[in-house]
């Protein structure tokens, strides 16, 4: 697939998507979509992590405007359901993935960077949540990821004043881990990236796949759930040597 909305690179085993619609600030519409779906449908085998970041001044406007048309009832479920399985297979692909965000982050933006496990952002980042100013409603996510990171009561404030949070606000919040000065986010990113992929491939792949998903469940059928995660972690051939390695130094230690 030629791309035209993003650009793909590889830094040894990280890989870089860069979201390049910097006219439009990186605003998503079907073509960016359906970009992104391929890019992770084809990740190569030995790409361990991958960076998504943004050309231009913003990381992402947004729900491109000028391409959305007026949809009944059904074609607006069928739309919200494609960005749902998009960026589903970010949040629950092969590999982690860490955000550089810069700029805005607004409104489906919010929506494809809360899918990453790792969120860096810039001095000059800030986020908003304008659907409701709008009159539209959130559709790619939001009230699961951003709303289980923020709460509902504070995104339900977001939506309905049109609320911009600053960069060390959204720390504060969680929609990013970290603050760097401004034209570092990328740099901090692949740092994290690189330190990521020292990981088992496999004890990455389990946090990935279960802790969100626990966070939904019962006690209970979380805490089963953990139990699942960690046999099937600890059956993988990195965690048998790290923990051979550790006896080993341990048992030195003790005959010392």
């Amino acid at each position: 697939m030629e791309y035209t909305h993003i650009t793909s690179e590889t830094d040894g085993n990280i890989g870089i998507l860069t979201l390049d619609r910097p006219a439009k600030f990186n605003a998503i519409n079907q073509g960016l979509l359906y970009e992104i779906e391929h890019y992770f449908d084809t990740l190569p085998d030995e790409v361990g992590a991958v960076v998504i970041r943004s050309s231009g001044q913003h990381f992402c406007a947004g729900l491109d405007l000028l391409e959305h048309s007026m949809r009944d009832a059904a074609g607006a479920m069928h739309e919200c359901r494609l960005w749902h399985r998009i960026f589903d297979k970010i949040e629950y692909g092969r590999v982690p993935v860490v955000a550089a965000m810069n700029g805005g982050v607004l409104g489906g933006g919010m929506e494809l960077a809360m899918t990453a496990h790792i969120r860096v952002s810039q001095e000059d980042t800030f986020y908003e949540l304008p659907e409701g100013r709008r009159a539209i409603f959130v559709g790619g996510g939001a009230t699961v990821r951003v709303g289980r990171i923020i709460g509902a009561s504070r995104m339900m404030e977001m939506m309905l004043t049109g609320r911009r949070y600053l960069a060390q606000q959204g720390l504060d919040l969680g929609l990013a881990h970290y603050v760097e000065p401004n034209g570092t986010a990328f740099d901090k990113a692949m740092e994290l990236a690189r330190r990521v992929t020292e990981n088992a491939p496999l004890s990455n792949y389990m946090m990935m796949q279960a802790i969100t998903r626990i966070n939904d469940m019962s006690a209970s059928d979380g805490l089963f759930t953990e139990s699942l995660a960690a046999a099937i972690a600890q059956s993988s051939p990195e965690a048998r040597a790290g923990m051979e390695a550790f006896l080993a130094k341990t048992g030195k230690r003790d005959n010392q």
